[in-house]
């Protein structure tokens, strides 16, 4: 027996869930058949797939073996799937983009604008999450494009660069905070981006590199709380300098040495197929960057 694209999903099921009810549950089927299936793979491969012994349902060696080589397949059926109702004149088309979180707040409004503009039949959907994540979901084919840093990556994801972006610390338009230098920043109270950013990645490498022991009042995990409650408070934050550009309440604070700049890039899975939606995103978002933002 051949198997058939439906024993791939039923085994990458019951591999996710470790479990025949969850996986049964979440296909349609029922546990029964689930179990029939899964065992006429395992006749025609001839080599036993889970190990079936313990309180959960585990891959053997020659299951985890399989899965990754069925997964590839699928994910290259999915792929050829989205290429057949791909439509290159963009009157119709998805794309799936991932950013890193301090995008939301100044770049992924005009990137969308830009692309609505041009091609209103194209529908997208946007999801924040850590730089890891998105490679290794880009990697997995359940992303199109990311925009996130430029830094070692995954292998098999490809980067281009797109600007250089600017941390400045920042405050309120009523403090009476004028300038910091290393030495009086550590006095000064600071609220912070969370540590499960990337921005507070090159803040703190920022501290270490200067010896500076931060007096940190208040972390976040949101920029526009940043925002409102450096807005109402004498606290000083750091952002990336176009999200304070916007927003008049704030004001950029000298510091000396200054903060690093970093360069921003366009994540994409090398050599798989790319939708036209997502070409023609990558080239409207490198023709807006090139006329707004600072380059490398």
């Amino acid at each position: 027996m051949q198997p058939e694209l439906r024993h791939l999903r039923y085994l990458q099921a019951v591999a996710a869930h470790g479990n025949f009810t969850r996986a049964a549950q979440d296909l349609h089927v029922s546990q029964p058949t689930l179990s029939q299936q899964i065992q006429q793979l395992e006749r025609g491969i001839g080599a036993q797939l889970l190990d079936r012994s313990g309180r959960s349902v585990r891959l053997t060696d020659a299951g985890q073996a399989y899965l990754e080589h069925a997964q590839r397949a699928l994910r290259e059926l999915a792929a050829g799937q989205r290429a057949v109702h791909d439509v290159t004149d963009l009157s119709r088309g998805h794309l799936r983009l991932a950013v890193t979180p301090t995008f939301t707040a100044y770049l992924v409004a005009p990137l969308i604008a830009e692309l609505h503009h041009h091609h209103p039949g194209i529908t997208v959907t946007i999801r924040e999450m850590s730089q890891e994540s998105m490679e290794n979901k880009l990697l997995a084919d359940e992303l199109d494009l990311g925009v996130a840093f430029d830094q070692p990556h995954v292998q098999g994801v490809r980067a281009t660069t797109l600007f250089t972006e600017t941390l400045i610390a920042v405050a309120g338009v009523s403090s009476t905070v004028e300038r910091l230098t290393a030495k009086t920043v550590e006095h000064q109270p600071l609220a912070l981006i969370t540590t499960d950013f990337a921005t507070r990645d090159h803040i703190d490498a920022y501290f270490t590199q200067h010896r500076i022991a931060p007096r940190i009042i208040l972390e976040a995990n949101s920029i526009q709380a940043l925002i409102e409650i450096v807005r109402h408070t004498s606290l000083v934050t750091v952002l990336p300098d176009a999200i304070a550009a916007r927003h008049l309440q704030l004001r950029p604070v000298p510091l000396e040495p200054p903060l690093p700049t970093r360069t921003v890039t366009l994540l994409a899975h090398e050599g798989t197929y790319q939708t036209a939606a997502a070409r023609a995103f990558a080239r409207l978002t490198r023709e807006y960057v090139s006329g707004v933002m600072p380059q490398r």
